[in-house]
C-alpha cells in the first residue's frame, strides 16, 4: 500500500507528521508532499518532504513584494505546483491521494477529476468552515463545495464537522470519521496544586478567530483580588495585527498582567508553556479541532473551551475542563474565576484532563483506520470527471 500524502503550504505540519508516523506503523509506504521547509517548521521530526510547492512564490527575496502581489504570484505558482505534483504522482503511482488541505478550492475542484485518473482522492476536511470563516478568505472559500465533490472520500474529526458537510449536501456514506490524535506524549504526572499566582494561557498561531480579544475582556471582567492572582500569556506566530489587542488591554485596565509573546515556538518550549500553575484557554468563536487542546491535555493542564468542535466532543464539563458559549464574555470569565478561587478543583481538573489525554486514540490506532479507509478505496476505478467539474489545460512547469 503506498499513499501520497499532500499538504502543500505544510498548515498542519505537527499533525501530518503524527499521521505519517500511524500509517507507516501500519505498513502503508507514505510519499509526503508540501513546501520546502524553512526554520520555523523545527525538523519535522526527521519527515521528508518533496518541495513541490511554491518554488517560486516561497523565495526569500520576494517577501519584500506587497501582500496582494505575493498573493497573486502564489495563486500562479499553486496551479504549477499542483501540475508538477501530477506529473510526480503519474510516475509513482499511488494507490491512493490524500489531501490535507486544498487552498484554493476553485481551482483545485478543476483538477480533481485528473488526479482521480491516477488513484482514488482522499481529503481531510480541517475546517468545515473553511479558514474558519476568516473575511479575508473569500477567494480560498469559493469552490469549496466543488472541492468536496470532486473527493472520493472525506475525512472529519468531529461529529459537529459531520453535520455540516451533511448540510452541504455531502452524501454521508463519502463521510469518514476520524479521530485527530495526540500531538504530544502524556507526561509525569508530578506535583502540581496549582498553587500561586495562575497563568491563563491561549497558545499557537495568533488568529482573529481564536478570541484572544474576548480572553482580555474576560480577565478585565475579573474582581480585582481575583485579577491580582492571576495573570493572561498569549504565545504564538502572530497573522494579524496586534496593536488593537494591546490598546484593549490598556484600556480595560490589565496592560501589566498581559504577557504577549509573538513569535515562533520550539517543540523544546512547549512544556514551559503549559508549566505547573496554568491553564489553557480557548475562547475560539469558530473551531473544527484543535491540535494544541492535545499539548494541553497531554501535559494536565485544566482546560476552558468554547462549546465547539472537539472540545465540545473531547472534553467532560466540569470533570477535565469547562466548556462555555463561544464569544460569551461574562461566561468565560466565570470560568476563569472559579479556578483562581479554587485552586484544589484547578489541580483535580488537571489531573484529570492528563487521565482524558491517555484514554484517547493514539496515532498506531488511527493509522489502521486510515490504512482500512485507503484499502476500501484502493482498485475502485474513478470516474473521468467529477460533478461541476472541468477539465483544464495543464500548465507548463
Amino acid at each position: 500500500m503506498r499513499a501520497a500524502l499532500v499538504d502543500p503550504s505544510l498548515f498542519t505540519l505537527p499533525y501530518d507528521v503524527a499521521l505519517v508516523g500511524g500509517l507507516r506503523a501500519a505498513g502503508v509506504q507514505v510519499d509526503f508532499y508540501g513546501r520546502a521547509l524553512t526554520r520555523e517548521d523545527g525538523d519535522a521530526a526527521g519527515l521528508d518532504v518533496e518541495p513541490c510547492f511554491y518554488r517560486v512564490a516561497g523565495h526569500p527575496a520576494l517577501r519584500s513584494l506587497p501582500a496582494k502581489l505575493r498573493l497573486a504570484l502564489k495563486g500562479v505558482d499553486h496551479l504549477a505546483s499542483m501540475q508538477r505534483l501530477l506529473s510526480v504522482l503519474r510516475r509513482t503511482r499511488p494507490d491512493v491521494i490524500h489531501f490535507q488541505w486544498l487552498p484554493l478550492p476553485l481551482f483545485d475542484a478543476r483538477l480533481l477529476p485528473t488526479f482521480r485518473r491516477v488513484a482514488p482522492v482522499v481529503l481531510t476536511v480541517h475546517d468545515t468552515d473553511p479558514f474558519n470563516g476568516a473575511p479575508t478568505a473569500r477567494l480560498q472559500r469559493a469552490g469549496f463545495a466543488a472541492s468536496l465533490a470532486g473527493c472520493d472520500r472525506l475525512i472529519v474529526h468531529t461529529a459537529q464537522g459531520a453535520g455540516r458537510l451533511a448540510a452541504l449536501g455531502v452524501d454521508p456514506a463519502k463521510v469518514t470519521l476520524m479521530p485527530h490524535g495526540p500531538l504530544a506524549a502524556v507526561g509525569d504526572a508530578g506535583p502540581d496544586g496549582m498553587q500561586g499566582e495562575l497563568t491563563f494561557v491561549l497558545f499557537g498561531k495568533i488568529k482573529p478567530y481564536k478570541g484572544a480579544d474576548l480572553l482580555v475582556e474576560a480577565f478585565a471582567a475579573l474582581p480585582e483580588p481575583a485579577r491580582r492572582q492571576a495573570r493572561l500569556r498569549i504565545v504564538g506566530q502572530p497573522y494579524m495585527e496586534l496593536d488593537g489587542l494591546r490598546a484593549l488591554a490598556a484600556a480595560r485596565g490589565v496592560a501589566d498582567r498581559l504577557v504577549l509573546e509573538p513569535r515562533f515556538v520550539e517543540d523544546c518550549e512547549v512544556a514551559s508553556v503549559f508549566a505547573p500553575g496554568s491553564v489553557a484557554v480557548f475562547p475560539y468563536r469558530e473551531i473544527e479541532a484543535s491540535g494544541v487542546l492535545s499539548l494541553a491535555l497531554a501535559h494536565g493542564r485544566p482546560v476552558i473551551a468554547s462549546r465547539l468542535g472537539n472540545f465540545a466532543e473531547t472534553l467532560h464539563d466540569g470533570v477535565d475542563g469547562r466548556l462555555v458559549a463561544p464569544g460569551d464574555v461574562a461566561s468565560l470569565s466565570a470560568a476563569m474565576l472559579e479556578l483562581v478561587g479554587d485552586r484544589a478543583l484547578a489541580a483535580e481538573r488537571g489531573r484529570q484532563a492528563r487521565a482524558l489525554a491517555g484514554s484517547l486514540p493514539g496515532w498506531p490506532e488511527i493509522g489502521r483506520r486510515t490504512r482500512a479507509l485507503y484499502e476500501e478505496l484502493r482498485g475502485r476505478a474513478a470516474p473521468a470527471t467529477a460533478t461541476g467539474a472541468q477539465r483544464v489545460p495543464e500548465l507548463a512547469v
